[in-house]
């Protein structure tokens, strides 16, 4: 699916936009958090999503369960406009990296397909906190069609 110069072909704009779109009103743990979708372009993401009280330790910082969580989110939801119709995206590993506490203000994620087979893929999202970045993680993908098909 990519190509040598790092484009990707098959490339949904009409996917993406919807996804921007519905991140406002989508459902579970994306929505508990406060995640945004705010931009995608072929192969990148770019993701928000508010600290509040809720979310932060007793030790005064976010819980790295939340921004696990976040990161995870914007693993797999970087590779829906690459996809076949009907495909999905399964994170097999990831890892963090935490690079500072967050305590307040607003994270960003910007999520980068390092690469993308028929099968799997590898993205890399590095998340800044108001500009500083505070984590970066890698993560595996698995890519599967769905039941029934060929």
């Amino acid at each position: 699916m990519s190509t040598k110069s790092g484009e990707f072909e098959g490339f949904n704009q009409r996917i993406a936009d919807a996804m921007v779109a519905s991140s406002e009103q989508g459902g579970g743990l994306p929505q508990y958090l406060g995640i945004h979708l705010r931009e995608m372009t072929p192969g990148r993401l770019v993701a928000t999503m508010d600290v509040r009280p809720e979310l932060i330790t007793p030790m005064g910082a976010v819980h790295g369960g939340v921004m696990a969580g976040f990161v995870d989110h914007c693993l797999g939801c970087v590779l829906y406009p690459l996809m076949k119709p009907g495909q999905w995206a399964a994170t097999t590993e990831f890892k963090l990296n935490y690079l500072r506490a967050v305590r307040a203000g607003t994270l960003t994620a910007e999520s980068t397909v390092l690469s993308m087979g028929r099968r799997s893929a590898v993205v890399r999202v590095d998340v800044r906190n108001d500009g500083t970045l505070a984590c970066v993680a890698q993560g595996t993908l698995l890519v599967s069609d769905p039941p029934g098909a060929k």
